[in-house]
């Protein structure tokens, strides 16, 4: 049995990749340190290790017990806000435990990374989407910039040490599964924040600017299903245990929503009537990013089964009704 060890695997992606994985036949290790995680995402089957990635004591005992065959790397800071008001902790946690983290896998002989990368590596797309890897790499933000930088470390492991990584870059990850939802302390994504209105748990949702150049004048971005995302983990490990070169990959959807469409679609599904106030827009904030994932399609062999926005809510709005609350902790 292959094992894999996640890193972050308590947060919203990293707990519904280790259901996936396990789903998978994998034996799945976690670790953790549960500053943002949820201990309740985490699957029973698998190894809970609390504690910090760049730990080297820790890590050196969560090597000897297992033999790790690749790690996922979803520990990390996530809103992007916040990496403008503290950098510091953003390039910290990001970069610099990430390194450590990378430093002490490759003098075991660990070679096959799998990065949690995102969209905020291209900032403001200097053409017309949909964005494809091939597109200027200029992000706006630490949050941004962390992420880039990390890939570029992985890319001098690769040619230095033989690392075989791939980093796959998110748009808007979004949805739920019948075991795991969404919630965040601070929640910062739309989908969730419309739902808690819908709910009765918020009294509006924030709209950032109504005046950009696109249909409606709100925002347009690319929604992923977080089951289509974690099946893509799966077929990158694949990938490279087949000896695959290393890769940077978009993953989405390939077609973009208007804020003012997904507040749409969730009225219509919630059947709330979900108030809406108009805030100035974040600075930074493109008008339209949508991803072309022509590439993981290629490579991977990937192809998202549950592309509709509709479907995405409606995942996500069934978890919140179970879980009006979220998770309990």
């Amino acid at each position: 049995m292959l094992t894999v060890l996640i890193t972050g695997g308590a947060g919203y992606i990293g707990s519904h990749a280790v259901h996936g994985f396990l789903d998978a036949g994998y034996k799945v290790v976690v670790l953790d340190d549960l500053s943002t995680g949820v201990r309740e995402n985490l699957a029973a089957a698998a190894q809970f290790y609390q504690g910090d990635i760049a730990d080297r004591t820790l890590l050196d005992t969560v090597l000897r017990q297992h033999q790790i065959d690749g790690v996922l790397h979803f520990a990390g800071s996530a809103i992007v806000p916040a990496s403008v008001g503290e950098p510091a902790s953003y390039y910290r946690n990001n970069a610099f435990r990430s390194l450590e983290l990378l430093d002490f896998l490759i003098s075991r002989g660990v070679k096959r990374f799998l990065f949690s990368s995102s969209a905020a590596v291209y900032g403001i797309p200097a053409n017309a989407t949909p964005v494809s890897e091939a597109s200027l790499l200029n992000p706006l933000n630490p949050y941004g910039w962390s992420k880039l930088i990390m890939e570029k470390i992985l890319q001098a492991y690769d040619d230095a040490f033989g690392l075989r990584f791939v980093a796959l870059r998110y748009f808007n990850a979004a949805g739920a599964t019948a075991k795991l939802g969404e919630h965040h302390e601070p929640e910062t994504h739309l989908i969730p924040n419309l739902l808690a209105v819908a709910l009765g748990r918020k009294e509006y949702v924030s709209v950032f600017g109504d005046q950009y150049a696109t249909p409606d004048g709100t925002a347009i971005r690319d929604y992923i299903h977080i089951a289509d995302l974690c099946n893509a983990h799966l077929l990158a490990l694949e990938y490279l245990r087949n000896g695959g070169a290393s890769e940077c990959l978009n993953l989405g959807n390939e077609h973009g929503y208007s804020v003012m469409e997904v507040i749409a679609t969730a009225r219509q599904i919630t059947g709330g009537k979900i108030e809406v106030r108009v805030e100035p827009p974040r600075p930074g904030d493109p008008s339209c990013l949508v991803a072309d994932a022509g590439k993981a399609r290629s490579i991977l062999g990937w192809k998202p089964k549950y592309p509709e926005l509709e479907r995405i809510i409606r995942t996500a709005w069934d978890w919140h009704r179970a879980h009006p609350e979220g998770y309990e902790q």
